[in-house]
């Protein structure tokens, strides 16, 4: 009698890892900024389109939504902008060590969390 084998991965026994958790953080910034990408251009094209659909595309990012819409942006960006340097070390074959590996996932974390706050702080004072 055979039993089927499991599908890989066999979410049962899977736990996520830091490297994981990154690595599909980074696509998923990337994609998020890829999208973010058309709220700019909806914003330029108000601009362009006059005063009355400026001032349409101002409310909307200033309102609590598009506030959190920003914020998001923000964090998406830092967030692909150190994990993309982190990669770039890797690609000049340093940093390898399983130690560094973790070391620099959180540096990343980190980075972007603090690049983000220190941004918006300055932004709102």
């Amino acid at each position: 009698m055979s039993y089927p084998r499991p599908k890989s991965p066999n979410m049962q026994n899977y736990r996520p890892q830091l490297t994981s958790v990154m690595s599909f953080g980074h696509r998923l910034s990337g994609v998020a900024l890829g999208l973010f990408a058309f709220g700019l251009a909806g914003w330029l094209l108000a601009g362009a389109a006059g005063p009355v659909a400026f001032e349409c595309a101002q409310a909307v990012m200033l309102s609590g939504g598009g506030r959190v819409v920003l914020f998001a942006a923000t964090l998406a960006v830092f967030y692909h902008l150190c994990n993309g340097i982190r990669h770039l070390i890797w690609d000049s074959v340093h940093a390898f060590e399983l130690r560094s590996i973790y070391a620099g996932g959180w540096a990343v974390v980190v980075a972007s969390l603090i690049l983000t706050s220190a941004l918006w702080l300055w932004v709102l004072t």
